[in-house]
């Protein structure tokens, strides 16, 4: 995906503002349906000692692959754990920033290196105050050292072809807030975007007007004001009364757009659940995680989440139940199939990469079955039925050999127990569902529970039974469907910590 030279102006412009679990794709595509005119990617990245992502940092990024994704038509920032840091796409590449957070000018460039042909601009976090950012010096932390501000920026304007902002929070007094942005401005950035707040201010305090419209009469490049959805910003023409307000060339909105991202229609708000609707097409076709359109959808519906729809979305634990909750059943059905058959095309346009594993498989027993969460009770699953039972059988415990298909990222696992291999003949999301179907075929074929809903475990005192070996080849309970199994190259995942948007 590449751009052309052209800059981004931030001159007059509506701007989705970077939010944390916020600004994934289908935000921003709706976003701009609905006027925007620039998006902010989300402000992600990690908590100290755990793998939840709150901002795009530079560390995260330098560990991420470019991979295109012909099957959903995106360009996807791949981390080494294959979780998706940033997804992008066509519609959107002449107008989004990409933002991140780091400390260390080299290091910024580096990541700046590996998008910069599939963003339209580039934005340092220099605002945010929470600590898993300020602790590694970044965010808000970078505005106590205005040498590394200005050597990260100066560093940026120099090494790309885009353009390069920073997003800021005002100092304790005027006359510093003054001093920093005259230092930014040299460094030659393209605009600077102004929360309109102190480091330790929060919401619930009022935006300093006053302090954003000082540092607009000051400085020549656009100035972009933030902070006003609290006090402010409640319908569109909300949003010129802001800018007037602080005398800002341009403005950025947050929760505002987040609470009903029509905001930015001219014509006055939409009906929340026509805007939800549209989300969750967007989220849909964008195969985006349930977990963070559950999130974003329940920020829309706020104080609604006691009503029925609420409750329903509430208990959702699947992109199909939440589609379903808003009247989209029969629309996920038909976009899934239509993505699966994308999916099989490429498949059949790359016979290369399709074929058996390199590994032998003889003996493998297999079965074309799928792990439904909802047919387990919570905290039931057919791996821990598995285990559980090897160690009432005194068998070692199941050993799971994953691989990843690079033409579509999807998983297969093997199981072994007791020497002999089981494995499902259907690919899987994620690593953990393509295990959880392989500990299905091995109980299954040995006629053992699995942990569903309702099932009977007569045969819990099953002795272990090894199977006969087909001295022929595997044997298979149904044929492999074409194109399920691939030749090369296969990725081994390691037994790291797995994402926690992919848990139960």
């Amino acid at each position: 995906m590449i751009l052309n030279n052209l800059s981004l102006c931030y001159q007059n412009k509506l701007i989705l503002a970077p939010m944390v679990r916020v600004g994934t794709l289908p935000m921003r595509l709706l976003a701009l349906d609905y006027g925007a005119d620039i998006v902010y990617c989300e402000c992600r990245g990690i908590k100290p000692r755990a793998l939840s992502m709150l901002e795009l940092i530079d560390l995260k990024m330098l560990q991420c692959k470019r991979v295109v994704n012909e099957v959903l038509s995106t360009v996807d920032f791949v981390a080494p754990d294959d979780r998706v840091v940033f997804r992008t796409c066509a519609k959107e590449q002449n107008r989004v920033v990409f933002q991140m957070g780091t400390s260390d000018a080299e290091r910024a460039l580096a990541v700046v290196r590996l998008v910069e042909n599939d963003v339209a601009g580039i934005d340092v976090n220099m605002g945010c105050p929470k600590e898993y950012s300020t602790k590694g010096g970044m965010g808000a932390a970078l505005l106590s050292d205005p040498d590394k501000i200005e050597k990260i920026l100066g560093t940026l304007v120099r090494g790309t072809r885009r353009p390069v902002t920073c997003k800021i929070r005002i100092l304790p007094s005027l006359e510093d807030t003054l001093s920093l942005v005259k230092r930014i401005e040299r460094t030659g950035v393209a605009a600077i975007a102004v929360h309109g707040r102190k480091h330790e201010e929060r919401p619930q305090h009022p935006v300093h007007c006053e302090v954003i419209k000082a540092i607009a009469g000051t400085l020549s490049i656009p100035v972009i004001a933030n902070g006003g959805s609290h006090d402010h910003i409640q319908q569109h023409l909300d949003i010129e009364n802001f800018r007037q307000a602080t005398g800002a060339s341009s403005v950025m909105v947050a929760r505002a757009a987040m609470w009903n991202p029509s905001i930015f229609l001219k014509d006055g708000l939409r009906p929340l659940e026509e805007v939800m609707q549209k989300y969750i097409r967007y989220a849909v076709q964008y195969d985006n995680h349930y977990t963070n359109t559950k999130y974003c959808l329940c920020q829309m519906l706020r104080e609604q989440l006691e009503s029925p729809q609420g409750r329903l979305l509430h208990a959702a634990q699947s992109s199909q139940e939440i589609c379903e909750a808003f009247g989209l059943g029969t629309f996920y059905k038909e976009t899934t199939q239509e993505i699966d058959a994308r999916r099989v095309e490429l498949l059949a346009k790359t016979p290369e990469e399709v074929g058996e594993p390199a590994e032998d498989t003889s003996g493998v027993i297999k079965m074309a079955v799928k792990f439904d969460r909802r047919a387990y009770p919570p905290q039931i699953t057919p791996k821990m039925c598995l285990l559980e039972w090897c160690r009432r059988e005194k068998l070692a415990q199941p050993v799971y050999e994953t691989v990843q298909r690079p033409v579509d990222r999807l998983f297969c696992s093997v199981v072994t127990i007791a020497e002999q291999k089981y494995q499902s003949t259907l690919w899987d999301k994620s690593k953990k569902l393509a295990e959880q179907t392989a500990a299905i075929v091995c109980l299954r074929s040995q006629g053992l529970p699995e942990g569903q809903l309702g099932e009977e475990s007569p045969s819990h005192k099953r002795k272990w039974e090894a199977p006969a070996q087909d001295p022929g080849g595997p044997r298979t309970q149904k044929p492999v469907p074409p194109g399920e199994l691939c030749k090369k190259p296969f990725s081994t995942l390691d037994n790291g910590e797995e994402s926690p948007l992919e848990g139960w």
